[in-house]
């Protein structure tokens, strides 16, 4: 017999650093130092709570998450440990359950998640939970997303105990802009309270009062005004905090949950977008620890209801007399004349303008546009600001880092305000907007400069003073209503994902793109495409950077493409945070 198979199971676990444990019967090996709770979630075992999250610290209070723990028995003085067929101790199982967030794991522990003991004292806890609990069920918004709603349903007795008169607290408190707090629903587990503490770095959150009538509350004189307080109400276990903005909306049953990213910043952060029919309801944050961790910032996902507008644009429109309004008319008729006003105009005087909002798709199609046309009068609109040293970047496009390896533009492009000179002096006769507005301060042109042109032709999906002054428009898509792929200020691709139908006869951007390709004579690798997926495939086998990529590779948590030699100010805390 060899000297390996003579290892028992813990001098294996060690050589690795791990630890064997054994959960509901079965043996698993583990990293030395991790939490029970984090032990049984990685092997599919759900354990109840309402305190622990796993990017907070640990407080332990709510004791939902007790499982019954057993060790192996301490030998006598002078015996050695005795050892089953298996090479495992036997356990003995203590007779009072643990709290499985604040214990890690060690060699040949025992857990039950699910015992009768466990069952017993889970049901124990939430009676408790449930003496001044209101029922009002029908009526809160978290009805569907609450976890004192499915522990009940799952461990709760069918009648109560309790007999005296419920303790009175705050009822729809308004304790900020964005947050409404509704005290009596509150099981006090203070992840609130510690989010905004140890996370945002804004203390305004606290518990008051004693026993029965403890509760969570604002310090005097402050609001919970910070551009963070959203990610409390994410964390609310219950209904005790909930958003204006969504509350009495709509049922969470009835809504569809689509993983995309937000682009409101080049940090990209991880988004679900949350919809019914073909309406956007709300945005929030999905987990990854490489962009956002488990947060975003109150303004980024409040910055949706243009997707809803009434100002978005449904059909092409067309004005063929200058002074006229404009009138609809069909996609064909829209791509053919632009095309005929493009070449009218001269590759020598006309001008795109394309936008870091654009997908990397979008882009490269841009880029083939761009030598169809035979012009080398190429920019984008740079939107540089200041970041907020948690999630905010201070580049506001999501894509300069695509703009760059398919156009070879960067934040510091000075070629827009070339082209706005052009235009000015008269060497720029005809515009192509794609996807901007260019009276917004940040790209320098006036309705006055517009005006001056003999052509413009815009792609955009909703209406505003460049597509008022347009002699075109082409309705594109919002981020909600496309396929495609982006890359961070940090190098990292990641998917776009539709979660509503584009809007009236509305085309994707890369469709527009597409079309007028084929109407300036591309080949059939570009005229035939279907899909986004097709255009990733092309840009895979054209540029260097992109080798290996793959859709699917991509995935819902992203992938990294380049090492920029940015960072995400609240991700390097975090990692330096569990380093130590």
């Amino acid at each position: 017999m060899s000297e390996e198979t003579l290892k028992l199971p813990k001098d294996i676990a060690a050589e690795q650093g791990k630890v064997n444990v054994q959960i509901n019967g079965t043996w698993y090996m583990f990293p030395r130092g991790m939490r029970i709770i984090e032990a049984c979630q990685s092997v599919g075992i759900y354990v109840p709570r309402f305190c622990y999250h796993p990017k907070l610290v640990i407080s332990g209070s709510c004791r939902m998450c007790l499982v019954e723990q057993g060790m192996p028995p301490r030998p006598a003085p002078g015996q050695a440990p005795q050892y089953n067929a298996d090479g495992y101790q036997t356990i003995q199982w203590m007779p009072r359950p643990i709290i499985s967030c604040a214990n890690t794991v060690a060699e040949n522990m025992g857990i039950k998640t699910d015992s009768p003991l466990v069952r017993e004292v889970r049901r124990g806890v939430l009676e408790f939970y449930l003496t001044n609990h209101p029922l009002d069920c029908p009526i809160c918004d978290q009805a569907g997303e609450c976890r004192l709603q499915e522990f009940s349903s799952d461990y709760g007795q069918p009648t109560s105990r309790f007999t005296e008169m419920k303790t009175k607290k705050g009822k729809d408190l308004e304790i900020g802009p964005r947050v409404n707090l509704d005290q009596e629903r509150c099981v006090l587990c203070g992840r609130c309270v510690r989010f905004m503490r140890d996370v945002a770095g804004d203390e305004v959150l606290s518990m008051s009062q004693r026993g029965t009538h403890n509760a969570i509350t604002i310090f005097p004189g402050r609001q919970l005004d910070s551009n963070y307080s959203l990610n409390t109400v994410d964390l609310c276990p219950v209904g005790a905090l909930t958003s204006k903005d969504f509350r009495f909306k709509m049922r969470v049953w009835f809504l569809k949950s689509t993983p995309t990213i937000d682009v409101n910043c080049g940090t990209g952060t991880n988004i679900n977008v949350w919809s019914r029919g073909n309406e956007v309801f709300r945005i929030t944050p999905r987990q990854n620890d490489e962009v956002n961790s488990c947060w975003m910032p109150d303004s980024h996902r409040l910055n949706y209801k243009y997707i809803n507008s009434d100002q978005r644009i449904p059909q092409p429109v067309i004005r063929t007399d200058a002074g006229a309004p404009h009138r609809h008319t069909t996609w064909e008729s829209a791509i053919a004349s632009t095309a005929e006003s493009i070449r009218r105009v001269g590759a020598g005087k006309m001008a795109i303008i394309a936008s870091a909002r654009m997908t990397n798709e979008e882009l490269y199609l841009t880029r083939k546009l761009t030598d169809l046309i035979s012009t080398t009068t190429l920019a984008i609109v740079p939107r540089m600001g200041k970041g907020d040293d948690m999630l905010i970047s201070p580049d506001g496009n999501p894509n300069t880092t695509g703009a760059g390896l398919l156009l070879g533009l960067t934040k510091s492009s000075k070629k827009l305000p070339s082209i706005i000179e052009g235009i000015r002096n008269g060497t720029i006769k005809g515009l192509l907007v794609l996807g901007e507005d260019l009276t917004e301060a940040t790209a320098g042109c006036t309705e006055d400069d517009l005006a001056k042109l003999d052509y413009l032709a815009v792609v955009t999906h909703s209406a505003n003073p460049t597509a008022k002054n347009a002699d075109i428009v082409l309705p594109g898509v919002t981020f909600a209503e496309k396929f495609g792929t982006m890359i961070n200020t940090t190098g990292r691709i990641q998917r776009l994902n539709r979660a509503i139908m584009p809007q009236g006869q509305a085309r994707d951007d890369w469709q527009i793109l597409r079309d007028l390709c084929t109407a300036f004579g591309a080949d059939e690798t570009i005229s035939k495409l279907a899909s986004s997926q097709e255009i990733l495939q092309l840009i895979v086998g054209e540029c260097p950077e992109f080798e290996g990529v793959t859709w699917g590779a991509i995935g819902d948590q992203g992938k990294q493409l380049i090492e920029t030699g940015v960072t995400i100010p609240l991700i390097e805390r975090e990692k330096a945070s569990r380093g130590r």
